[in-house]
């Protein structure tokens, strides 16, 4: 099978100093029930470490206090050659997180184009090839997929989302291979999560995709990070792992339970940065 080179990506995290589960804006959240702040951080780190040990670069943005989930980096913005378009969230417990990550991205010395529309970074917004398949159905909105078109210069393809647990499309579908946005591009994902009109897009456009099963898209398992050779998901996704080893990737079990009390998991946390400018 065709991989992406190995190594050699960069990814932009931030640190859960602040991480807590305040609020409820996803079926996740439970306010009410206890987290563990230093526990998140230590299963943060262990990712960190997990992308540097493979070869990766991760550069990081400070977290800022009052804003718990602004760990989840890659609702921060949408990379691609270079160019950026910004976030803007749906809702306002995160509103503040959009004009930080843009502001580090301007000191970057990134091109960053304004949002316009409802869109929160890659957490619908997936390169995948040549192409962006975007999400829609519970946060970004179907106009911010144009405008996305339009900034990046890649054709989008637009999936509706329709289970609320699966909110975004970074939860219900994972890329495999050209997430950088070079080579042929394979994906996984959980056909429930999208509506009948979106499952035969993604069977005509993808037919030989790893299918995952509701028990390991339930522990966020697709909400993984791939860079073409290595998989890294979590640990709890044991199906999951062996279907993707089966096709010859190497998979990395991480521990994101923490996290995942607020939605996120592995890619949750990681915003590639794709070259063409700034500091890439």
């Amino acid at each position: 099978m065709t991989m992406d080179s190995v190594g050699g990506r960069r990814y932009l995290m931030c640190r859960p100093t602040y991480f807590a589960v305040s609020y409820k804006i996803n079926p996740w959240m439970d306010p009410t029930a206890p987290y563990d702040t230093a526990l998140a951080i230590e299963q943060w780190t262990r990712l960190r470490e997990t992308f540097l040990e493979l070869g990766h670069t991760v550069e990081e943005i400070d977290p800022l206090p009052g804003l718990p989930d602004m760990v989840f980096a890659a609702n921060g913005a949408t990379v691609v050659d270079g160019t950026v378009l910004a976030v803007q969230f749906r809702d306002p417990e995160r509103a503040d997180e959009g004009p930080a990550y843009r502001s580090w991205f301007e000191r970057a010395g990134y091109a960053v184009h304004e949002a316009k529309f409802v869109n929160e970074g890659e957490g619908d917004l997936m390169l995948a090839g040549d192409v962006v398949l975007a999400g829609t159905g519970f946060r970004t909105t179907h106009a911010a997929h144009a405008r996305a078109q339009e900034v990046l210069g890649r054709p989008v393809i637009t999936l509706q989302l329709v289970d609320p647990r699966f909110y975004h499309l970074d939860t219900a579908l994972c890329v495999l291979s050209g997430s950088d946005g070079t080579g042929p591009a394979k994906i996984a994902y959980l056909p429930e999560a999208f509506s009948p009109g979106s499952q035969a897009v993604l069977r005509l456009l993808f037919p030989d995709a790893v299918i995952a099963s509701v028990a390991d898209a339930e522990v966020l398992g697709l909400n993984a990070v791939s860079d073409g050779t290595t998989v890294v998901l979590a640990s709890q996704a044991v199906e999951l792992a062996a279907a993707l080893r089966e096709r010859g990737y190497r998979t990395i079990g991480v521990d994101m339970s923490e996290l995942r009390k607020a939605g996120g998991g592995a890619k949750c946390c990681t915003l590639e940065l794709r070259p063409g400018g700034g500091t890439s």
